[in-house]
C-alpha cells in the first residue's frame, strides 16, 4: 500500500457494530474478491471486497474473516485467515502479510493460514445455528458475475444444508452507510489530495492542452501524495463532451472558449473522494457560461441547505427538481408552457438535468445506503447537480462531498474554489 497505516480502531469498531447486529448463536464468514485474469498470464489489479476491507483493513487476496461471538474458545471469536507466505511466489509477486503485520492493520489477534482453516471452521460451524454469508447487494449493481461470494454460498449450502442462512448484506447496508469520525478522517485525506490536485490543474489547463494530459496530471498528483490512485475512471470532458455523464475517452483537445468538466477523486486508505468542477479552458467564463454556471451553483447550494436528517433521497431529489425548474425558467432553458404541459413522470427540467443529485460515498464511490428511508446523521453524500444543454454544446456539473450531522451537514470540500470569481482568480494567478 502507498498510504500510511490507518488507525486499526476503525476496523475494530466496525466489527463490533456488525457482531452486535448478528442473531445469537451465529457465525459470519467473509471472503476476499477473486484475482481476475486479463489475457495470457496477466491479472487485473486486485481490488479487495469492500465489506471485507471495511471489517479488516486487509487488502490482500485469498483472505477470509470469521466472526463467531459465541465461540466457547474466546480466541476464536474473530479470526483472520490469510494465505501462507510462500518464498517462491514472493520472488515473483512480492511480500505477503506476516502475522504481526496483519494484527497491526486489522486489530485481530488470531491469525490462521488459509491452508489449515477447513478443520477448525467445520467445528465452529457445527456449534452455530445460523451462518451469515456475504453477497453484493449494492442497488446499483447492473450485471451478474459468479464471483467468489456466489460460489462460496453454493459450496456452504451443499456442505451444511441444515443450517439457517442469513444475509450479511442487510446488516452491511445499514452499517456502512453511517461513517464514524475515524472513517471521515480518512475520507478527508482523500479529499485533501483531490483538492491539491484540482488547484494544480487550474494552473495547468489552457487552450491546446489535451484531455489525456489533464488525466495524467491527476494521476501524477495523486500518487505523489500517497493515494492508491483514482477512486474511479476520471472524466475529463471539454466542450460538448461534458454532456456525456460517464465520458472516459479523454482524448480530445481542449479549445479556447470551451468549458471543461472534470469529475475525479482520489482513493486513500480504501476510502474515496468524488469531486466535479467545471472551469473555462482559457480562464475566463463568458457571460452565458457564467449564467449557466451560477444557476448550477445555486442548485448545489440549495441542495446542500436541505440535505439533512429526516429527508429521504427521493424526496430531496424532488425538491431539487422544483428548484431546477425555477432556475431553468430564469435562464431561458424552459418556458412556462413547458412546465404547464410537462409529464409528471418526466418533468420538463429533466431535459437539462437527467441524473440524480446525490449518492452515498465511502469505501465504494457509489457506496451502500438507502434511497427511500430517512437520511441519518453520519451518512456521507455527494451533492452534484448538473446542467447539460445540447443546443449550446455545454455541460456544467458542480460536486462536493458532505457528511450529515445531527442538524445539517458538513462540507468536506469547503476550502476548494467553487464560484466563478474564485476560479477565474485562481486561474489568472
Amino acid at each position: 500500500m502507498k498510504y500510511l497505516p490507518l488507525d486499526p480502531t476503525i476496523f475494530t469498531s466496525n466489527r463490533k457494530r456488525f457482531v452486535a447486529a448478528m442473531e445469537k448463536n451465529s457465525i459470519a464468514i467473509f471472503n476476499s474478491n477473486d484475482e481476475l485474469p486479463t489475457n495470457g498470464d496477466a491479472l487485473y489489479k486486485f481490488k479487495q471486497n469492500s465489506d471485507l476491507f471495511w471489517l479488516t483493513g486487509i487488502n490482500q487476496e485469498d483472505t477470509m474473516l470469521v466472526l463467531f461471538p459465541g465461540n466457547p474458545d474466546p480466541k476464536f471469536r474473530e479470526v483472520l485467515v490469510l494465505v501462507r507466505p510462500n518464498e517462491l511466489k514472493e520472488k515473483w509477486d512480492g511480500k505477503r502479510l506476516r502475522v504481526e503485520e496483519a494484527r497491526a492493520i486489522s486489530g485481530i489477534q488470531t491469525i490462521v493460514w488459509l491452508d489449515s482453516i477447513d478443520a477448525p471452521l467445520q467445528t465452529w460451524i457445527h456449534l452455530a445455528e445460523n451462518i451469515y454469508l456475504n453477497s453484493n447487494e449494492n442497488d446499483r449493481k447492473a450485471n451478474y458475475v459468479a464471483v467468489r461470494d456466489n460460489r462460496y454460498i453454493a459450496f456452504m449450502k451443499e456442505r451444511f444444508p441444515l443450517h439457517n442462512y442469513k444475509r450479511s448484506a442487510r446488516i452491511m447496508k445499514e452499517l456502512r452507510a453511517i461513517k464514524s469520525p475515524q472513517e471521515i478522517a480518512v475520507v478527508q485525506k482523500a479529499i485533501d489530495i483531490t483538492q491539491v490536485t484540482f488547484e494544480r490543474l487550474m494552473k495547468f489547463i489552457k487552450p491546446g492542452v489535451f484531455e489525456y494530459e489533464i488525466e495524467a496530471e491527476i494521476y501524477h498528483s495523486f500518487l505523489m501524495q500517497r493515494a492508491t490512485g483514482p477512486a474511479y475512471g476520471s472524466i475529463i470532458a471539454s466542450g460538448d463532451r461534458a454532456r456525456i455523464l460517464h465520458y472516459v475517452s479523454n482524448n480530445q483537445e481542449c479549445k479556447d472558449g470551451e468549458l471543461i468538466l472534470m469529475d475525479f477523486g482520489a482513493e486513500y486508505g480504501g476510502y474515496c473522494a468524488d469531486l466535479t468542477r467545471t472551469i473555462p479552458v482559457n480562464g475566463k467564463f463568458t457571460k452565458r457560461q457564467k449564467e449557466v454556471y451560477d444557476a448550477c451553483l445555486h442548485l448545489h447550494d440549495y441542495a446542500k441547505s436541505i440535505l439533512k436528517p429526516g429527508i429521504s433521497i427521493v424526496a430531496y431529489t424532488d425538491k431539487v427538481g422544483e428548484e431546477a425548474t425555477k432556475q431553468f425558467l430564469k435562464i431561458g432553458l424552459i418556458s412556462k408552457g413547458d412546465v404547464k404541459n410537462e409529464d409528471k413522470e418526466n418533468r420538463a427540467y429533466r431535459k437539462y438535468l437527467y441524473h440524480g443529485i446525490s449518492h452515498h460515498l465511502g469505501v465504494d464511490v457509489h457506496d451502500l445506503g438507502t434511497r427511500t428511508e430517512p437520511i441519518k446523521p453520519g451518512m456521507l453524500f455527494t451533492i452534484e447537480p448538473g446542467i447539460y444543454i445540447e443546443e449550446e454544446q455545454m455541460g456544467v456539473r458542480i460536486e462536493n462531498n458532505v457528511w450529515i450531522t445531527k442538524t445539517g451537514n458538513k462540507d468536506l470540500f469547503a476550502k476548494i474554489p467553487i464560484t466563478t470569481a474564485q476560479i477565474e482568480a485562481y486561474m489568472k494567478k
